[in-house]
């Protein structure tokens, strides 16, 4: 039987209408999304199903629209393929809280909860310590990093080889850009964001979320769980927790994440919830490691034709 690795999306990934067809066609599915509605307080199934599309966007909305539609699409794939053996699961920054409850470390609710409490602490940061992302494409390392200093950003993400995202004040990142055009820079590209994430501008954030996981029920995960800040298993339920905080002022080692995967002898990768930006990153990554979307009813059936001549 072939190993898998679960992966899941993280903020940015979501627009209107994602999960629909799995509510339309999956009792566990919908069942997710009206748990949701209760435990939040609101409707947010119709958020995701009928926008606005701005209001959607917003850091408090969409860190947990795309988390309840990952669980909806994970819910749906384990009733329609229960047998496959996961061995890693990773999400990429919001991505982690999917992971977790994909492991069973955190019950949906719980994970829910966090994500909002999580989103709401972002979005109070950011209206407190303005800023923004680049991502910079085609400068090694030790380039961005030296630019990062000049500029006084920081490095936010490593998500793949050649990309770099950096966050940090407007005036930073744009004497950063110029910095960075200079050193030879392929792409240079805002990204639609409404603070800083994953600098130390989310301080503010990062101590509000620590005092909540502090109160958070978190079990060992029963499936090995990467962390964002590490790139490495984490087990313990205070190491979670620990990583969790730091992650909102952390950068993401994401490309790390999928090595470490890949070298434990893991080589095919379900993304699931909504967008194949996973996919792109882990071809950049690693042309070999086999990744299987999971955002649409239709690739559920796709997933099980494939893996039928696979496996």
């Amino acid at each position: 039987m072939l190993k898998f690795a679960y992966i899941f999306p993280g903020q940015g990934a979501q627009y209107v209408g994602m999960g629909q067809d799995y509510y339309n066609r999956y009792p566990q599915a919908k069942e997710i999304f009206e748990r949701a509605n209760s435990v939040l307080g609101f409707d947010l199934t119709k958020l995701i199903f009928e926008g606005p599309q701005d209001e959607l966007n917003r850091t408090l909305n969409c860190q947990v629209a795309v988390f309840v539609v990952s669980i909806a699409c994970l819910r749906a794939l384990e009733n329609y393929h229960p047998a496959i053996d996961v061995k890693y699961t990773a999400g990429l920054s919001l991505g982690e809280y999917t992971a977790l409850v994909a492991a069973e470390a955190i019950d949906f609710e719980e994970g829910l909860k966090l994500v909002h409490k999580r989103a709401q602490y972002m979005e109070e940061a950011a209206q407190e310590n303005p800023g923004a992302m680049l991502c910079v494409i085609g400068l090694a390392l030790d380039k961005a990093q030296h630019i990062c200093e000049k500029a006084g950003v920081e490095i936010a993400n490593l998500n793949c080889p050649g990309q770099i995202v950096i966050s940090g004040k407007v005036s930073g990142l744009k004497k950063a850009e110029e910095l960075a055009q200079e050193a030879g820079a392929k792409k240079i590209i805002p990204l639609k964001v409404s603070g800083a994430f994953h600098s130390s501008l989310m301080s503010p954030a990062a101590k509000k979320l620590s005092v909540v996981l502090e109160k958070t029920e978190i079990r060992p995960p029963k499936i090995a769980v990467l962390s964002n800040v590490t790139a490495g298993e984490q087990s313990s339920p205070q190491e979670i927790k620990d990583n969790l905080a730091r992650q909102v002022t952390s950068r993401t080692l994401w490309e790390d994440s999928i090595r470490f995967i890949a070298a434990r002898g893991v080589k095919n990768f379900l993304e699931i919830g909504p967008g194949r930006v996973l996919k792109g990153l882990l071809r950049k990554i690693d042309s070999e490691l086999k990744v299987y979307s999971i955002e649409t009813v239709e690739d559920l059936e796709q997933f099980r034709k494939e893996r039928a001549i696979c496996c």
